[in-house]
C-alpha cells in the first residue's frame, strides 16, 4: 500500500514497505494522483512498449483505492443537457465529472467550476459530483492562479479567532525587557531582501571585536556575526487560533501575482516584520568568528532590536563590489544610491552607510569562507536560477526576469545555512526533539540514470563514474565544475539535482547530505516555514525551560514532520 503519484501522460509511481512500483496507466483502477491505493505486483515494466521507458521498476496495478487524496476537483465547465460535465483542469485526471444541469441551470458554458465528488468512476459508473463553487470563466486574466489554489485546496481565509488573536498582538517593549528580551536595541542590525519581498523575519549584523564594547567575547573570538529572526513563537502560542490556521497551512504559498500568507498580515506584516526604525522582538544567535572565519562559539538568546537599515540585494551587491574593487564606502553609497530601493527603504545617514560597508565587506570574507570549508566536506553547490514574473498595476505580465545568485545572496544564504545549523547542533546537544531538516544520500539507482547520461557528454574522461554511482559527494562536485560555463551546464545541474533525494523534515537529526552537516534545520523563516515557529519554541525550551504544552508538542513532531514536508 502507497500513494500513488501520476505522470501527465497517465501512468503512475507507487513507493511501499515493499518497494517501489510502476503502474501502467491501464492497471491505475481509477486512482488519480495523491491516492492511497492497494496495488499488486506484476512482471518488470517493458521498456520496449514505450510506456515508460526510464523505469526500471517492477510493474504493479492498483488493487483498490484505499483512501481519496481529493473530494474536491476543479475543471471546465461544458454543458450538455441533461448534464453539466465538468473536464478537470489536472491532465493526470482522465475522467470527466457528470452533474445535472438542472441543480444549476445559471452556469454558463465554459464557467471554471469547483466540484464536490458524490462518485468516483468504476467499471459500470462514470464519475459523479454537485457544484460546489464558481471560480471564473475560462480565459479571464488571473483564472489560471484561482484555479491552482483551489486545486491545491489552499487556505486563503483566516478563521475570525485567528485574525482577532493577530489584531491584538504588540511588541510591547517594556514587557520585553521584564520578561528576560536582551535589550539590544543600540547593535547596529539591517535586512537584506530582493526589492520585492513581502516579509522580513531576519536580519543580521557583523561587529569586530573591540577593547571595552562590554561584549563577553570568548578568547579566539575577533567576530560577532549576528542573526536576529522575528520571534514568532511569543505571538503564536501552540494551539491558539493562529497556530491551528498555520499549522494546516504549514507554509506560505508564493504565486506569481499574490502570496498567501500562513500568518495574519497584522503579524507577518507588522509585529514580526523587522521594518526599519521599529523595535521588534527576535531570537538571536550569535556566532563568535576567529581570525579565520571559524565559528569558535555561538549563543542563543531572545531579545529587542531595531533595525537600522532595510536594502535589496542589489544595493548590498553595490558595497561587496566596491569593497573588492577597492573603492571607499563612500563610492559604494554612491553606488548604492543608484539602485532600485526596496519597499519602506530609509535614507541612510554618513554613518549608517560606513557600517553597512564595513559589515558586508566582512561578511563576504565569511561567507566565501564558510561556502570553500563545506565544498571541501563534500557539500553540493547548485547554481540555481529563479524565474520570476514581474507583472504591471493591472496584473498583466510584463516579462520573466531570470534571478541569480550573487556574492549578496550568498553573504545572506551563508550566514542563515550558519544560524540554522548552529540551533540544530544545540538541539542535538541538549538532548531537545526538534523539526529537523534531513536530506539523504542518493541512491544507486538514481545515480546509475545520471552516469548513463553523464558518458553521452564524455563526462567519463574526466570524473570516475563508480566514484559517482557510489554517492561520492566530491566526484559530484567534480561533475559540477565540468559542466560550469559549458552549454550543457543548466541540463547536468538539473539532472543532478534530480538525482539527489528529495529534503524532508523529520523529528529525528539525520544529516543534511548537500550541505555536509550532520545537523540542520530551518529557524530562519518563522513567517512563512510552520517547521520554523516548532524550531523556535523548542529552542526556546532548552534556554528557558520546558513550557506546559511541551509534552503536547513534541506528541505532535511525528505528524507534523510528515504533514509540513508535504505541504
Amino acid at each position: 500500500m502507497g500513494i500513488i503519484e501520476i505522470a501527465p501522460d497517465g501512468f503512475g509511481f507507487v513507493s511501499t514497505s515493499e518497494g517501489d512500483f510502476f503502474v501502467p496507466a491501464s492497471k491505475t483502477g481509477g486512482a488519480i494522483d495523491g491516492d492511497t491505493v492497494e496495488v499488486a505486483p506484476g512482471a518488470r515494466a517493458d521498456a520496449s512498449k514505450g510506456e515508460h521507458r526510464a523505469s526500471r521498476r517492477p510493474t504493479a496495478r492498483v488493487v483498490r483505492v484505499v483512501k481519496r487524496a481529493h473530494d474536491t476537483l476543479v475543471g471546465r465547465y461544458e454543458i450538455a443537457d441533461p448534464f453539466g460535465v465538468v473536464v478537470p483542469e489536472d491532465p493526470r485526471i482522465r475522467f470527466d465529472v457528470f452533474t445535472m444541469r438542472a441543480d444549476n441551470p445559471e452556469i454558463p458554458d465554459g464557467a471554471i467550476v469547483r466540484v464536490r465528488m458524490v462518485a468516483f468512476p468504476s467499471r459500470n459508473e462514470a464519475a459523479t459530483g454537485v457544484i460546489e463553487d464558481v471560480l471564473g470563466m475560462d480565459g479571464e486574466p488571473g483564472m489560471d492562479i484561482e484555479a491552482i489554489i483551489a486545486r491545491k485546496h489552499l487556505e486563503t481565509r483566516f478563521s475570525d479567532e485567528s485574525i482577532a488573536q493577530a489584531l491584538e498582538a504588540s511588541v510591547d517593549e517594556a514587557d520585553a525587557l521584564a520578561c528576560g528580551y536582551a535589550d539590544e536595541r543600540d547593535r547596529f542590525v539591517f535586512t537584506v531582501d530582493p526589492v520585492d519581498a513581502r516579509d522580513f523575519d531576519d536580519a543580521i549584523s557583523v561587529e569586530p571585536r573591540r577593547v571595552g564594547d562590554g561584549i563577553a567575547w570568548p578568547p579566539d573570538a575577533r567576530w560577532r556575526l549576528g542573526v536576529h529572526i522575528a520571534d514568532v513563537s511569543h505571538y503564536v502560542p501552540w494551539s491558539s487560533p493562529v497556530d491551528l490556521d498555520a499549522r494546516r497551512r504549514a507554509t506560505s504559498v508564493y504565486l506569481v501575482d499574490r502570496v498567501i500568507p500562513m500568518l495574519p498580515e497584522a503579524l507577518s506584516n507588522d509585529v514580526c516584520s523587522l521594518v526599519p526604525g521599529s523595535p521588534r522582538r527576535v531570537f538571536t544567535v550569535d556566532a563568535f568568528l576567529d581570525g579565520e572565519m571559524s565559528v569558535v562559539a555561538c549563543d542563543f538568546h531572545k531579545a529587542l532590536i531595531v533595525s537600522r537599515a532595510r536594502l535589496s540585494y542589489e544595493q548590498a551587491l553595490c558595497c561587496i563590489e566596491a569593497d573588492l574593487h577597492g573603492k571607499s564606502a563612500c563610492e559604494a553609497a554612491a553606488q548604492m544610491d543608484g539602485c532600485a530601493f526596496p519597499e519602506g527603504f530609509v535614507p541612510l545617514d554618513e554613518t549608517a552607510k560606513i557600517k553597512v560597508f564595513e559589515a558586508l565587506k566582512a561578511l563576504n570574507q565569511f561567507a566565501r569562507t564558510r561556502l570553500k570549508t563545506r565544498m571541501a566536506a563534500g557539500g553540493i553547490d547548485l547554481d540555481r536560477s529563479e524565474a520570476k514574473v514581474r507583472l504591471d498595476k493591472d496584473q498583466t505580465p510584463l516579462e520573466v526576469v531570470v534571478r541569480k545568485r550573487t556574492l549578496a545572496t550568498s553573504c545572506i544564504e551563508e550566514a542563515m545555512i550558519l544560524a540554522n545549523e548552529c540551533v540544530a547542533q544545540q538541539l542535538v546537544a541538549r538532548d531537545m526533539p526538534g523539526l529537523f531538516r534531513v536530506h539523504e544520500p542518493p541512491s544507486h539507482d538514481a545515480l546509475t540514470h545520471l552516469v548513463s547520461v553523464l558518458q553521452e557528454f564524455g563526462y567519463d574522461a574526466f570524473v570516475d563514474m563508480n566514484e559517482v554511482v557510489a554517492g561520492s559527494p566530491l566526484a559530484i562536485q567534480r561533475v559540477l565544475e565540468r559542466a560550469r560555463s559549458r552549454s550543457e551546464e543548466a541540463l547536468v545541474s538539473l539532472l543532478v539535482l534530480r538525482s539527489l533525494q528529495r529534503a524532508v523534515y523529520a523529528d529525528s537529526c539525520k544529516g543534511h547530505f548537500a550541505l555536509a552537516t550532520d545537523a540542520y534545520c530551518h529557524f530562519t523563516s518563522p513567517i512563512r516555514r510552520y517547521p520554523d515557529l516548532v524550531v523556535h519554541r523548542m529552542l526556546a525550551a532548552s534556554i528557558e525551560g520546558k513550557s506546559q504544552t511541551y509534552t503536547a508538542e513534541c506528541d505532535s513532531l511525528p505528524w507534523l514532520a510528515e504533514h509540513t514536508s508535504n505541504m
